[in-house]
């Protein structure tokens, strides 16, 4: 590959160290375009992630030490042969932690919210619809970074984060925990409190993906009110202003959509009306396209139709001069969910088919990191929502069983989420035996998942297989699922 002479700042001591090795294979192309290059070779092997210019300027400053598992493995496949340390990355067991003393030692508004994770941690095995699974890990598309301020959280936090109650909970948010808002509020916002805010988000967003949002919600509401903390004492410069602003708007959504899938419609509300007011006064598009997507599809699963058509066309135009045609295809089978919920097929199917041409389309550099989860599966999941509104439950089960079969399996909840719309589908269609097994599946799946949505979902399709329980599978599905509720009636109430 053709390269650049490399010319740039020297280090700070004790600073990143740019990673010129980056910076030569990159060659003559922009950032963008390299950003362009990664994701295409991403989808080559069957890898999401989210890289654009920033992300590839991160790395050649040496802000990224070493690339999260998903990203390493695109760079291997751009780069057959080289290492890490080719790549100019260091080592993983030389930036994987922090030191207590190190921790303490960091400044107190940095290392507060969650980050994901940790990349050495051994890999989540359970047992699915598809058998158990080796290395079913998490890549957060968040990496381990060289600031000595704040961007390495320690193994024991991550953890915590990722599997802890209550009170592990607060000590991974540090002095982001319960009953610190007053103590955040002084401080104005500067690079690092931005960032871990970015990095909360994301992390909040992984947990969903892999086990849903009923053991996330009550738990978020601490860096939230951080967030905004942040927000009311301003940015220390204007070039953090805008990135403060939408982190605290991409926060309130992503609170929102846990108390969304764990059925508080009415606090999913109030986030997201906190996010788009959020977008408003920051002049925001993009943070209100996805405010009013939000709205739409809490609207839809409210059973107020109208609004979420309202919603999904008012996020188009909030989207129009966005440059994703991806985001605009989402909108579009938003407002077509709700034209399902009015019984209009005709406007139902017009704008189906205006997002399957928009989806067509493919992604852009313009595509919101927020929308990773909106690839083929998801596009015939929110289809087959659309047909099962209609009453058309055979097409509604081909394009959920399309849904499932199309799922990253990182994304355990989806799975999940698509299999139960497949046996709910199935069981109206006349297909108990089917849908008996898929409902099997979502069983097994619920064993990491916790999704009110889902488990009400499920419920659905066990009612109407009832009358049928003499068919083949039902009974032993009705009986498990029975056994299960019985289960979640015994469990302690988490706090």
């Amino acid at each position: 590959m053709a390269s650049s002479p490399v010319t740039g700042p020297a280090p700070v001591p004790g600073g990143p160290r740019p990673n010129l090795a980056f910076r030569e294979l990159r060659g003559p192309r922009s950032p963008g375009e390299f950003a362009a290059a990664v994701r295409r070779a991403a989808r080559e092997i069957g890898e999401r992630v989210s890289c654009d210019a920033r992300y590839v300027g991160r790395v050649e400053a040496g802000e990224i030490r070493c690339p999260n598992y998903a990203y390493e493995r695109v760079f291997r496949h751009m780069f057959p042969g080289r290492t890490l340390a080719d790549l100019g990355f260091a080592a993983r067991s030389a930036v994987r932690g922090r030191s207590p003393s190190a921790d303490r030692a960091k400044p107190s508004g940095t290392a507060g919210l969650p980050g994901p994770r940790s990349p050495g941690a051994p890999p989540e095995r359970h047992g699915g619809p598809y058998g158990t699974r080796r290395g079913a890990e998490i890549d957060s598309g968040t990496e381990i970074q060289s600031s000595t301020r704040s961007d390495e959280e320690s193994d024991v936090q991550r953890r915590a984060f990722m599997t802890g109650g209550t009170a592990a909970f607060a000590a991974a948010l540090g002095p982001f925990g319960p009953g610190a808002d007053s103590a955040v509020a002084v401080r104005r916002a500067g690079e690092s409190e931005v960032r871990a805010l970015e990095e909360a988000v994301r992390g909040i967003r992984l947990l969903d993906d892999r086990h849903g949002a009923d053991g996330l919600y009550r738990r978020a509401g601490a860096p939230l009110r951080a967030a905004y903390a942040l927000l009311d004492a301003g940015a220390s410069r204007g070039s953090t202003a805008g990135r403060l602003h939408a982190g605290a708007g991409e926060l309130a959504l992503s609170v929102g959509w846990l108390a969304h899938d764990s059925g508080r419609h009415e606090d999913a509300r109030s986030h997201y009306a906190e996010a788009l007011a959020t977008a408003r006064i920051a002049g925001d598009a993009a943070l209100e396209a996805h405010a009013f997507s939000n709205t739409a599809f809490l609207a839809r699963d409210a059973h107020r139709p109208r609004e979420a058509v309202r919603a999904a066309q008012a996020g188009l135009r909030a989207a129009r001069e966005l440059g994703s045609a991806r985001l605009l295809s989402l909108l579009t089978l938003r407002e077509a969910g709700g034209w399902a919920g009015l019984a209009d097929r005709a406007s139902c199917v017009r704008a189906l088919a205006a997002a399957r041409s928009l989806f067509a389309a493919g992604p852009a550099e313009a595509d919101p990191e927020w929308m990773s989860f909106f690839g083929a599966a998801e596009f015939e999941g929110l289809q087959a929502q659309c047909w099962s509104a209609l009453g058309d439950w055979r097409t509604a089960a081909a394009h959920a069983r399309r849904a499932v079969g199309l799922q990253d399996p990182h994304f355990t909840r989806n799975t999940a989420l698509y299999t139960a719309e497949l046996a709910q589908d199935l069981a109206r269609a006349g297909r108990p035996d089917e849908a008996a097994a898929e409902g099997g599946r979502v069983l097994d799946l619920l064993g990491v998942v916790q999704s009110t949505r889902i488990q009400s979902m499920l419920a659905s399709a066990a009612r109407v297989l009832l009358p049928q329980r003499k068919a083949a599978g039902v009974g032993d599905f009705l009986a498990q699922h029975t056994a299960f509720l019985e289960r979640q009636t015994a469990l302690p109430r988490r706090a």
